[in-house]
């Protein structure tokens, strides 16, 4: 089973930007679907963006035009650039990975990160 861990996450002004990297180890994530979530106090886990090892895209509506993830295949990561930022995206991000067709929900998902932290002050 591939490892995920997370990183970047951090403070950040409305309207700022922050780069999130997903880093796997155990496995190649070349050929698996990695997905990006988030949960909020208090809510659930949402869907922010994913992509398949084809690097076929989705995302959330409230991330297109803000968020772009890539993969990086030599470096076995997967990121997550968020710009313009609201607070409303703080959140506990985590990223996950599994060999499922390209799908955005969590409970297709078998590997995760712990998440990192991002803290979106108005």
């Amino acid at each position: 089973q591939v490892q995920l861990v997370e990183s970047g996450g951090g403070l950040v002004q409305a309207g700022g930007s922050l780069r999130l990297s997903c880093a796997a180890s155990g496995r190649s994530l070349s050929t698996y679907t990695v997905g990006w979530f988030r949960q909020a106090p208090g809510k659930g886990r949402e869907f922010v963006a994913r992509i398949g090892w084809n690097r076929n895209i989705k995302y959330v509506d409230s991330a297109k035009g803000r968020f772009a993830i890539t993969r990086d295949n030599d470096k076995n990561t997967v990121d997550l650039q968020m710009n313009s930022l609201k607070p409303e995206d703080t959140a506990v991000y985590y990223c996950a990975a599994d060999h499922s067709l390209p799908t955005t929900s969590a409970s297709d998902f078998g590997s995760w990160g712990r998440g990192t932290q991002v803290t979106v002050s108005s």
